[in-house]
């Protein structure tokens, strides 16, 4: 199975250093992607939502169809990016794989949160954060996220989502949701009370909800646990 895998917010595609070679071991062909803006010498002041889902489409479109369809894995701010490129190539997407994450409703953006500086939102302190996204997460680990952040573009934060492709056929695409910092239940009740962020969850025709308790980030908080559950559910 291709697989690509898609960091969130202020992280590059090291994310996911210690997933990638467990998912290869398994037998699946991976590429990691670190988005446009946080590559080196980008200037993240001048990327949008748009560039985002393109860099993932690019990514679909390079694959080798020997190995199958894509897999898409997007963590958190990643979810919906991956969610618009799957949009673009319904056809090439064989599964949608959201951690801690879930597609946007038509129109909406990530996030309104936090003041921008130079066109970025840097990571935050900590006590900005939920309690819940930072379970698991030790003064260690924050340490070395907050070494090895890099300013998210805001627009990609502020942005509206916006699909190109037939909604009933972006619907059909299988997918999955890990929830971590919040209760898989808590979702499902969400989607039953038409909460108006839970639209697009609300139309699939294929949507599996798992949960692994830990914090916002499981590539850093239970890596082995959150590795296997990735080839459990890339083995279906």
């Amino acid at each position: 199975m291709n697989v690509i895998l898609i960091p969130g917010f202020w992280w590059d595609g090291s994310l996911w250093r210690d997933i990638e070679p467990e998912l290869r071991a398994a037998g699946h062909s991976v590429r990691t992607l670190t988005l446009p803006g946080l590559r080196d010498g980008d200037d993240p002041s001048a990327v949008g939502m748009r560039a985002s889902i393109d860099a993932v489409i690019a990514a679909i479109d390079d694959l080798d169809a020997a190995d199958g369809p894509a897999v898409l894995i997007g963590h958190s701010g990643g979810g919906p990016i991956a969610w618009g490129a799957a949009d673009a190539r319904a056809d090439a997407v064989a599964r949608v794989v959201f951690v801690d994450a879930f597609p946007l409703p038509e129109g909406a953006n990530i996030t309104d949160e936090w003041e921008p500086v130079d066109g970025t939102l840097p990571l935050p302190p900590w006590d900005e954060f939920p309690p819940s996204d930072l379970t698991d997460l030790t003064d260690e680990l924050r340490a070395e996220f907050r070494e090895r952040a890099r300013p998210e573009p805001v627009r990609v934060a502020r942005d509206a989502m916006r699909y190109a492709g037939d909604a009933a056929v972006r619907h059909a695409i299988p997918a999955t949701l890990i929830a971590t910092g919040f209760p898989a239940a808590d979702i499902r009740e969400a989607i039953a009370g038409g909460h108006p962020f839970m639209t697009e969850l609300r139309e699939l025709t294929a949507l599996d909800l798992v949960d692994l308790p830990t914090g916002h980030w499981p590539q850093l908080t239970k890596p082995a646990e959150f590795t296997a559950l990735l080839v459990e559910i890339l083995a279906r």
